[in-house]
């Protein structure tokens, strides 16, 4: 998570909380002019639209004032969804068991990208079976992990 993005967590949570919701994570994604403030709430009966829509007025009320970002970007709001991505400790520990995704921000095992089943979590790795070897890969070298849906 960069530093921009631990700042808007810091910031936007006790917002999110005040309404009933969890931060579950955010991501900002640059990309020039069409740069994009990703937040994902999340709550134990679900999301809807409303709540998506009552958490945006108010994460967007913040960021006028604050003014964190100085680009130009677009602010979504969504839940996590059945592909949630994970980034919190807690995150990963729930998943345990199931079927993730993860790609790197460095090479390791010569590669970036892994899929494979979640096998264990501890306080600074994870440890990931793929193609039948076991992967043990540092939380601080991932970029972005999600849950593989199964439907």
């Amino acid at each position: 998570m960069t530093k921009l993005e631990q700042d808007l967590v810091t910031m936007l949570t006790p917002a999110v909380e005040m309404l009933g919701f969890e931060l579950h994570g955010l991501e900002f994604v640059q990309a020039g002019r069409h740069s994009t403030l990703r937040v994902y709430i999340d709550h134990e009966n679900g999301i809807s639209v409303d709540n998506c829509v009552d958490s945006s007025r108010q994460i967007s009320a913040i960021l006028d004032v604050e003014d964190p970002i100085t680009n130009e970007y677009d602010l979504e709001v969504s839940s996590p969804g059945v592909d949630r991505p994970l980034f919190k400790q807690d995150h990963y520990e729930k998943a345990q068991g199931e079927e993730v995704r993860v790609r790197t921000k460095l090479p390791q095992d010569g590669r970036r990208n892994f899929k494979g089943d979640l096998i264990a979590v501890s306080s600074d790795m994870i440890t990931l079976k793929s193609d039948g070897e076991e992967h043990l890969i540092m939380l601080s070298n991932v970029e972005r992990a999600n849950i593989i849906a199964k439907f």
